[in-house]
Order: C-alpha cells, then sequence, then structure tokens
C-alpha cells in the first residue's frame, strides 16, 4: 500500500526559499499523479502544484505559481517542489497526495487517494 511521507518543511524568513520533498516509504508511486496542497490556519486546502506520471505540470496559484518549481525523480521515488521568495501567505501545513489518475492533473484534493501526514511551512521575521 502507498504511503506518502513529507519533508524539508521548516521557519523560514520572507524572500527566502524552500525545498519540500514526497517520498513513498511504501510502494512506489510512479504510476500516481502527485499534488502538492497547503492548508494554512484556518482555511481550506488549497492546491499548489501536481506533476503527472509522465513529468507534465500545473502550478496552480495566480501569483504563486510563478514562484514555485515542481519535479519528480521515478528512480527515487521522489517529488520535490521548490518555493522561491517566500511570503507570509506562504504558511501553512504541506501536503502532497497520490492521485491513481495518473496521466492528468487536478485541483480538486478528493480526486487524490492518497495522503501523507504534511509538513508544516511558516514564513517569518
Amino acid at each position: 500500500q502507498l504511503q506518502l511521507v513529507e519533508s524539508g518543511g521548516g521557519l523560514v524568513q520572507p524572500g527566502g526559499s524552500l525545498s519540500l520533498s514526497c517520498t513513498a516509504s511504501e510502494g512506489s508511486f510512479n504510476d500516481y499523479a502527485i499534488g502538492w496542497f497547503r492548508q494554512a490556519p484556518g482555511k481550506e486546502r488549497e492546491p499548489v502544484a501536481c506533476i503527472t506520471r509522465g513529468g507534465a505540470y500545473v502550478n496552480f496559484g495566480d501569483a504563486q505559481r510563478y514562484r514555485q518549481t515542481i519535479s519528480r525523480d521515478n528512480a527515487n521515488n521522489s517529488v520535490h517542489l521548490r518555493i522561491n521568495r517566500l511570503e507570509a501567505d506562504d504558511t501553512g501545513v504541506y501536503y502532497c497526495a497520490a492521485s491513481s489518475r495518473g496521466s492528468s492533473c487536478t485541483p480538486n484534493p478528493t480526486d487524490f487517494e492518497t495522503w501523507g501526514q504534511g509538513t508544516q511551512v511558516t514564513v517569518s521575521s
């Protein structure tokens, strides 16, 4: 059974950069689309980025999408998200999730069957 683990969160100053990783502790996610979602305090979970099994990707968010890069390394069963020029609004718990609809990306959390536990990102001076 597929299990996902996020890493790389922490406290970052505004304007800094952060790289998050999602790895499979059990199983292989090479056939899955992998999405990143963020949940800020008191808000709903929102899509950040997604990458298909073939490497096609979508960055969500009108402004944020220009500051982030998603990539995957199928040989090492991992997906990475890098966010540059971090802002306070980037604060939240970041989750990675896997969708068996591997060839397409969707911003809808309900389309993803498997979720990691999340990693906290705090942007503050």
